[in-house]
């Protein structure tokens, strides 16, 4: 027999991905249950509650207005109302609104639940056949500018365990660029449009998918699972700055600047003068 709800309560919904028919008996009767759904798009949700038959009121609740509409829904979870989040697609608070309003219902002593559901970070987990045994690393939506984003996977490039990202297809080749000139050729698993209709999944070594990518034009909501850094590959990467730093002596000694060697490797191997600059520093005694 179902648990009742209980007064007073935050419910974070999870909803479907993109296959309608993805989503908990749990889920679909909380949402007809509570008082109130606080959702990231009523519009998005609306198609939702109209395919289940939940009327439920719903009020948005986004990155734009959470800190202003986050004291009237504590006001009502006082008076015992129930009311559930849900974001667009997936697991609520995922890269996703709803983190400050839970945040405040907690440290008010209201209670929280979870009602488990999609993930498209577990879903393509599933589908990129990398060894998860050890965890993996979520982080989200990388930063829009160029310099940043190369950054942000610099800090990553050492992480063993796959690396779960999401990305828009607005973005996707700017942001593969980057992946490629920092990742190499580890693999990489690209999911589109999960559980969808056209739902894609390719998985090849990073340095192979840019034209992959530019050809097909990818649309879609889209989630990369990166390979973590293995062992082979270290030792790889330390044979490959080896070889790099005896080239640089070899064309430092014929007579070229320490600036220009670096640029002359660079175009042998395609590459950005950082990182053979990079690759020369770790290998040095």
């Amino acid at each position: 027999m179902p648990t009742p709800l209980s007064p007073g309560t935050l419910y974070l919904v999870s909803t479907p991905i993109g296959n309608l028919e993805d989503i908990t008996y749990r889920a679909v009767r909380v949402l007809k249950s509570v008082d109130l759904i606080a959702a990231e798009d009523t519009r998005q949700t609306t198609k939702l509650c109209n395919h289940y038959g939940i009327s439920t009121r719903r009020v948005s609740l986004h990155e734009h207005n959470e800190s202003q509409r986050t004291p009237s829904l504590l006001k009502k979870l006082a008076r015992g109302d129930t009311i559930a989040v849900v974001s667009d697609a997936g697991t609520p608070l995922v890269s996703d609104p709803g983190g400050k309003l839970t945040a405040e219902a907690l440290t008010a002593g209201y209670k929280v639940e979870a009602i488990p559901g999609p993930s498209a970070v577990l879903a393509a987990l599933a589908s990129s056949v990398f060894s998860v045994e050890n965890g993996f690393s979520f982080v989200g939506f990388p930063p829009s500018r160029s310099n940043s984003r190369k950054e942000f996977f610099l800090d990553l490039v050492n992480e063993p365990k796959p690396i779960v990202v999401f990305e828009s297809p607005h973005r996707i080749i700017g942001c593969m660029t980057d992946i490629v000139g920092v990742f190499k050729n580890r693999r990489i698993a690209i999911c589109r449009e999960l559980t969808k209709i056209h739902e894609s999944l390719v998985v090849k070594p990073i340095n192979e998918v840019s034209e992959f990518i530019a050809n097909n034009k990818l649309k879609g909501e889209i989630t990369l699972v990166i390979e973590g850094q293995s062992t082979q590959n270290t030792e790889q990467a330390q044979l490959k700055d080896s070889i790099l730093l005896a080239e640089f002596g070899h064309l430092t000694e014929s007579g070229l600047s320490r600036r220009a060697a670096i640029r002359t490797l660079a175009t042998r191997y395609r590459c950005s003068t950082r990182d053979i600059y990079q690759g020369i520093e770790t290998s040095k005694p």
